[in-house]
């Protein structure tokens, strides 16, 4: 089997390519390594590769040329786990260019290809929560710590309408579409995946990008200044901090592509909104409560700040779509989840990010 990881040495990547590699499968990754902590997890993924197993690219997916001989030279793949992508909602706002041909244009560029030089491949795509907008025109009640959705108590479900928001919104809403639409008018097998939030090792999280590890990050930071007697910096969140997501263990998420895999005739030309499901959701308060407790401080110091533009005041998948069809659902809860990012954190914070 030939597995093909674009965006391979990200957070999502790595762990599928490392799940790859462990399956005794040949492995194809490719990454512009344009995000911090990328040669880290290549290194990571050599580390674990036996001879000949793991090949490495270094491209961007907007270079069709490269793309192109990417498929010639190695294919023709098996399995596409197509998870390079630009983001961040911060930098799509910043650089909306970048982010169009990071997400638009490479995704065109790799499903092309894919028609071309292996059309029997299968393709599953990383798309986002993102794709349903602002979501303000649900009815919300609000708690002492969230923000809640009475209409849907399992989540929200693939039949939400489409209202793409902000740069980062348009472009992968429109790679979500071309996936889903290479399947229906081209006839390849392709699935399209909805995430909300994914957290878990190997992801080097940043101020506007992976908020579970970047607050794991900030607890970590403010323990270790509290045991050398030192007062503790203070962070910041944004808006009143009872925004909502469901949280998924990058252990479930390989194991959802591995479904999908395994299911790929039934996967194929579906959309499924993926995530922790309700019983794993958090609100940021919730998050950094669980936080104080699991990292043994007392409190931790924060000061809020302005929401962030078109950030949803709640996004829980309603995950019953994938485990009807696929047999999947998360096994990882999100207490569980938060020591083992906590602790993988702990040994990593000072790395390259």
């Amino acid at each position: 089997m030939k597995t093909l990881v674009t965006g391979g040495c990200g957070f999502l990547g790595s762990n599928l390519a490392a799940d790859s590699i462990q399956k005794g499968e040949h492995v194809v990754v490719a990454d512009a390594l344009f995000r911090k902590g990328g040669e880290s997890n290549l290194e990571w993924l050599k580390a674990q590769a036996g001879p000949g197993q793991l090949v490495f690219e270094h491209l961007d997916l907007a270079d069709v040329p490269a793309v192109d001989q990417l498929f010639a030279k190695h294919g023709p793949f098996d399995f596409i786990c197509h998870v390079g992508g630009q983001v961040a909602m911060t930098t799509s706002l910043s650089d909306p260019r970048r982010d169009l041909l990071t997400n638009v244009v490479g995704t065109f560029n790799v499903l092309e290809a894919m028609r071309r030089r292996c059309p029997e491949a299968f393709l599953a795509y990383s798309s986002t929560n993102k794709v349903y907008g602002d979501l303000e025109s649900l009815r919300y009640e609000e708690t002492d710590t969230r923000y809640t959705l009475p209409d849907h108590p399992l989540g929200l479900d693939e039949t939400l309408p489409l209202d793409f928001s902000t740069p980062y919104g348009c472009s992968k809403g429109s790679a979500d579409q071309y996936v889903r639409d290479w399947n229906r008018v081209y006839g390849l097998q392709t699935v399209v995946f909805r995430h909300s939030s994914i957290y878990g090792g190997r992801q080097f999280a940043s101020y506007d990008q992976g908020w579970v590890g970047w607050f794991c990050q900030k607890a970590i930071e403010q323990k270790s200044a509290i045991e050398a007697g030192e007062n503790p910096e203070t962070f910041t969140i944004s808006g009143t901090g009872k925004q909502v997501r469901d949280v998924l263990h990058a252990e479930d998420l390989v194991k959802l592509y591995s479904k999908a895999y395994t299911n790929r005739n039934t996967a194929a030309g579906q959309v499924f909104n993926i995530g922790g499901g309700i019983d794993n959701s958090l609100s940021l308060l919730e998050l950094l409560a669980l936080l104080t407790d699991a990292a043994g401080v007392a409190s931790l110091n924060f000061e809020k700040i302005s929401r962030r533009q078109s950030d949803q005041e709640f996004f829980v998948a309603d995950i019953s779509k994938a485990n009807k069809l696929l047999g999947w659902r998360p096994k990882v809860t999100k207490e569980d989840g938060i020591r083992k990012m906590l602790s993988w954190t702990s040994q990593n914070f000072n790395r390259e990010r």
